[in-house]
């Protein structure tokens, strides 16, 4: 198989030939993906992003190896997700048509909205250094304590929390009881969970001042902050009736 290349006016796509089809809608996806951030966020990348398509998983790894390690460490429901990694200037996807769904309803569209959460951290993190990429943080306690943000602002902004449901309700039932905020291990499927809170709570524009700013210091304190004062174990009791919602469980 051969590499060409296929370009939109924010994009330029290295792929095979073989994804020449899905490139289409793949890079549409993307475009439109931009301009909802570019009115949400107030800015995005003006110069075009990388977007290097592998035709297998292991190509995939083998260029990213950070991606392999994140899916050890990511509880079992949220693997099927973790299709691609994010740099500064460049998205690194699996194909189109490798995407592994379930069959239940929403697990399809969350696959396929990947991408777009991809796209989100790139521009996230031109309006918050704090967020990767490129990895910022000073340690693996820092890591860990604000995994979720960088993951689930992505999630939000992609377009992916509404599709969640299969996932959420899969992970409820199964590896215990989920942190919060969400440990390392739930950041890529419940991150997501707590922005959409805030925008439920608070309004979406609150979620938005959230993820622009957050990052640094305690989660609990910015926490706090962005629910208007409200003590953590509230936040965190609604917090989880939202999710057993999200997951259809209530």
């Amino acid at each position: 198989m051969s590499w060409v290349e296929t370009e939109s006016p924010s994009f330029l796509a290295r792929h095979v030939t073989a994804d020449d089809e899905d490139l289409v809608a793949l890079l549409e996806l993307l475009e439109d993906t931009r301009t909802y951030l570019a009115g949400a966020l107030g800015a995005v990348p003006e110069e075009p992003i990388e977007v290097v398509v592998h035709p297998s998983r292991a190509q995939l790894y083998a260029a990213q190896p950070q991606l392999a390690l994140a899916v050890r460490l990511t509880a079992p429901a949220a693997r099927r997700y973790l299709t691609g990694w994010a740099n500064t200037g460049t998205l690194h996807l699996l194909a189109p048509r490798l995407l592994r769904a379930s069959r239940v309803p929403g697990s399809r569209e969350m696959a396929m909205r990947a991408p777009a959460a991809l796209y989100a951290r790139v521009a996230l993190a031109r309006v918050n250094p704090r967020l990767p990429p490129p990895l910022r943080f000073r340690s693996r306690g820092s890591l860990g304590r604000w995994a979720w943000l960088a993951a689930g602002a992505a999630q939000w902004l992609g377009g992916q929390t509404e599709y969640a449901r299969p996932a959420i309700n899969r992970r409820l039932k199964e590896g215990g009881r989920p942190s919060f905020p969400p440990g390392i291990r739930d950041a890529v499927l419940l991150g997501g969970s707590v922005i959409d809170l805030i925008a439920q709570e608070e309004g979406e524009q609150a979620a938005l001042d959230f993820v622009t700013s957050a990052g640094h210091g305690d989660p609990a304190r910015e926490l706090v902050h962005a629910f208007r004062g409200r003590g953590m174990v509230h936040i965190e009791g609604t917090w989880r009736a939202h999710v057993a919602r999200l997951a259809g469980q209530a």
